[in-house]
């Protein structure tokens, strides 16, 4: 596709996004209903025509299913959602552990200090038969922010924004303090983190960087 053809694609993501977090600015829930199923389609479609690996397109659409489930309140839904984005995130970090970027380790044991402060905050809260779940999908979250500084900053940037909008969700779950309007943090948050992890792999358009040369290499051997 021509670069006119992606600048839209990632104009309509633009959109859609903005169409979301406004509606629920204001409390149109109409507005979110349909805004919010269209965000991952959109910026998967936009990863493809943009060559991203198979991978990339992957974790967007397997974030995709995860919205979907979490349109609805109920527990399984919640757990079917959890369980979609944790299948996102596998995805990721296999993607970023074939960038060779070097990391101090600082980073990892920054990430290892939040995950368990929260934990210890959040555990009391949790329903006992979320607790396990959600410290598992915790570990994978963090571990996937963390390898998310691999690709460099902007991917990194986007992992740790992807950490605090779920963390935002858990404290709703554990019934913690959260800030006016969390769905509105929730949304902004989770349409920029999975954004700019798309920007970090792929780079700017009509750009590129030295992670989208290293994926682009491996786009016929990714599953």
């Amino acid at each position: 596709m021509t670069p006119r053809s992606t600048r839209l694609l990632l104009g309509a993501f633009a959109l859609a996004t903005a169409v979301d977090v406004l509606s629920l600015a204001v409390g149109y829930e109409p507005g979110h209903l349909v805004a919010k199923p269209l965000l991952m389609p959109l910026l998967a479609a936009y990863a493809a025509v943009r060559g991203g690996p198979r991978l990339l397109v992957a974790a967007l659409l397997l974030g995709w299913a995860g919205d979907l489930a979490l349109l609805s309140d109920a527990d399984a839904a919640f757990l079917a959602g959890m369980a979609s984005f944790a299948a996102g995130h596998v995805c990721y970090l296999v993607l970023f552990r074939r960038t060779a970027r070097a990391r101090g380790p600082w980073v990892p044991i920054g990430y290892a200090v939040v995950l368990a402060v929260l934990v210890v905050l959040l555990w009391p809260g949790l329903p006992a038969g979320l607790r396990v779940p959600v410290a598992g999908y915790s570990l994978l979250l963090t571990a996937m922010a963390c390898g998310a500084t691999r690709p460099g900053p902007v991917a990194g940037l986007g992992g740790a924004l992807f950490m605090l909008s779920d963390t935002l969700i858990a404290t709703g779950v554990a019934d913690r303090p959260q800030p006016p309007n969390p769905a509105f943090w929730i949304m902004l948050t989770y349409a920029a983190a999975q954004f700019l992890l798309v920007r970090g792999v792929l780079g700017p358009l009509g750009g590129s960087s030295a992670a989208a040369a290293a994926y682009g290499g491996m786009r016929s051997t990714t599953p």
